[in-house]
């Protein structure tokens, strides 16, 4: 009746989708039409971690995940940074009388801020670039102003890329497609043997250049700048990345358990807003937006929802 997963159903799980099951695991079905449509054929209730979002706007069934992930991506980037790796041959920390490497994280969010601390601690020259002010006000003062905080637009990372050794994209709109803030042109621009980490790549990546990578194929070379976008990034260590999710998980699968799917969103709205498919029907308006299907909201369908 409750069906638990990490990553959403690979396709030759979709004919085991059924209706009366209710689905709960990652899905970032904005970037996957098959699986939005699988899951709307098969009558199943889909609920996805990474849309169950507070009224504070905050995603605690993603903040796990985006802890793990960002600090990941400045470990791949100082690696594939090695010469062995097709990297430039930098060391990210440098060493005395030698300048440090300069990496640039487009996002401040909880990816950006875990990249941001992981290349501090390597030594790293870093960079975030942010469109909310008092997100960058929050890192200068968590950061005790170690970083360069700076107003994130077309043009500022346009020129700051140029410059860097490594970039971390690590930008996420819930539940939605990521926006293209890196182009073709752009990438071009950036030097020979860098390195691009696009973190966002379940949900589509953030630049033109990206396509999903696995972790036994995770690199591959766009104008000679090495792109690491490996999906589920976290299952690179999967030990921590277990122990952190279920921390988090546990309390709402116990809730839909004990007294089942419609009564847990009733009482929990940021339950509800985790609902992308409900017995046919997507009730996730950025999905329904990305693939063209009607959206229809929860409260229509359970009207006592508190969605």
């Amino acid at each position: 009746d409750l069906l638990l997963k990490v990553k959403e159903p690979i396709a030759r799980e979709y004919a085991r989708l059924r209706e009366g099951l209710t689905l709960f695991t990652y899905l970032h079905i904005a970037a996957d039409e098959p699986l939005t449509r699988a899951l709307v054929e098969s009558g199943v209730v889909a609920v996805a971690y990474e849309t169950v979002e507070t009224d504070d706007r905050r995603l605690p069934l993603l903040a796990p995940m985006s802890e793990v992930a960002g600090r990941l991506a400045a470990q791949a980037g100082a690696h594939y940074l090695e010469k062995p790796k097709g990297g430039r041959g930098l060391l990210l920390g440098g060493v005395a009388g030698v300048a440090p490497g300069r990496v640039i994280v487009i996002g401040g969010g909880i990816v950006g801020y875990n990249a941001a601390v992981i290349a501090l601690g390597m030594g790293a020259q870093v960079t975030i670039l942010e469109r909310s002010v008092d997100r960058m006000r929050h890192l200068e003062e968590v950061l005790s102003g170690r970083v360069s905080l700076l107003m994130s637009s077309s043009l500022q990372i346009e020129e700051s890329i140029k410059d860097a050794d490594l970039v971390v994209g690590a930008v996420l709109i819930p539940g939605a497609l990521a926006p293209k803030l890196l182009t073709r042109e752009m990438v071009r621009t950036m030097k020979q043997g860098s390195v691009f980490c696009d973190v966002a790549i379940d949900q589509g990546g953030c630049a033109e250049t990206s396509r999903a990578t696995t972790h036994d194929d995770p690199v591959y070379v766009v104008d000679g700048v090495t792109h690491y976008c490996v999906a589920n990034m976290p299952g690179a260590v999967p030990i921590t990345s277990t122990k952190a999710l279920t921390n988090v998980t546990l309390a709402y699968v116990e809730a839909i358990a004990e007294h089942g799917l419609r009564a847990a969103v009733e009482s929990d709205p940021a339950l509800a807003r985790g609902v992308n498919v409900y017995e046919g029907k997507v009730t996730y308006e950025a999905v329904a937006e990305a693939h063209g299907l009607e959206h229809v909201p929860l409260r229509e369908l359970l009207p006592l929802a508190a969605a």
